[in-house]
């Protein structure tokens, strides 16, 4: 089930990365300062680098410091990377991992078209960090451990990794309470990092499992509906994620189950073999549509030490 997962993971998020979404557009900025970037902070980086992706601002809680490497987990367009290359300077070192090439290959161009030298991009899933023991000062991550059927290895990863008395600053999802059983099995409801969550004891459990001391968990009091902000989220094709002139888009549908809403941007000839699919903001939009994710989970600020 795992792999079914997290080709499923890596298949939507690839998507993302080749539509037009970016901070060009207006509902993709809402999303980004509702979850803590500031107007400074968006205008500083390349458009591309988010897409309304976001559950919190890692960098805001790391305190990096010149000189120092950061590792971001599940890096995406590179959003927290370019902001992390900013504070830790030509000294230091920011690098992104995430596990979906497309994702990889847009933060590359990004890194490329805007001139910057001290930030790198491996595509990696994140319980197999591509670097050596004891290397960076500080693990952030946004949004993404979720996403990880396995977290406890991502936790050890992050051990592993992380120099003595480096430090981990992750924004992240963590469940209240127990999902409805039509969030809890729906794969595009993991996908939309809601059913792939756990709760801020596990997170506790299983960090100081690893070897972390000081763990905490703080909720950041954030409005996950925000998530709705995105031009068309409620709708199986967003006009954001434009479609092609060959291809028709239909509005979803409020049926029961997520998972039997119309697709995403599918061709007149194959829209009945892929009435399954959705991109993962219109999923997200279904949700928010039907429940107050509010109620059944927060965003988080997610800090620990390692010894």
């Amino acid at each position: 089930m795992s792999n079914v997962i997290i080709n499923k993971v890596r298949e939507k998020y690839g998507e993302v990365a080749k539509s037009n979404l970016s901070g060009s557009d207006e509902s993709v900025r809402a999303v980004a300062q509702a979850f803590g970037y500031s107007v400074d902070d968006l205008s500083s980086i390349p458009d591309n680098s988010h897409m309304g992706l976001s559950c919190g601002n890692p960098i805001a809680m790391a305190s990096l410091r010149p000189g120092e490497i950061v590792v971001d987990l599940g890096s995406g367009g590179g959003l927290d990377v370019f902001l992390a290359s900013k504070q830790v300077g030509p000294e230091g070192k920011a690098i992104g991992i995430d596990m979906t090439l497309e994702m990889v290959e847009r933060a590359h161009k990004n890194a490329r078209d805007s001139g910057y030298l001290n930030v790198e991009f491996y595509q990696s899933e994140i319980d197999k960090i591509p670097l050596s023991d004891n290397y960076a000062d500080c693990i952030i991550s946004n949004c993404v451990i979720n996403l990880t059927p396995n977290k406890n290895l991502v936790f050890k990863e992050m051990f592993r990794v992380l120099k003595p008395g480096g430090r981990v600053a992750v924004s992240d999802i963590a469940l209240k309470k127990e999902l409805p059983a039509e969030i809890a099995k729906d794969v595009m409801a993991y996908v939309g990092c809601i059913s792939g969550a756990i709760t801020a004891d596990a997170f506790i459990q299983g960090l100081s499992e690893a070897g972390f001391k000081a763990v905490q968990v703080v909720d950041s009091f954030s409005d996950l509906n925000a998530y709705s902000k995105i031009e068309g989220a409620s709708l199986c094709c967003s006009p954001a994620m434009s479609c092609s002139p060959a291809m028709s888009c239909s509005p979803a549908t409020n049926e029961a189950s997520i998972a039997t809403s119309s697709s995403c941007c599918s061709t007149e000839k194959d829209s009945l073999l892929s009435k399954s699919e959705k991109s993962v903001h219109s999923a997200l939009g279904s949700l928010i549509e039907r429940y107050d994710i509010n109620e059944y989970a927060s965003s988080v600020k997610v800090y620990a030490v390692k010894p």
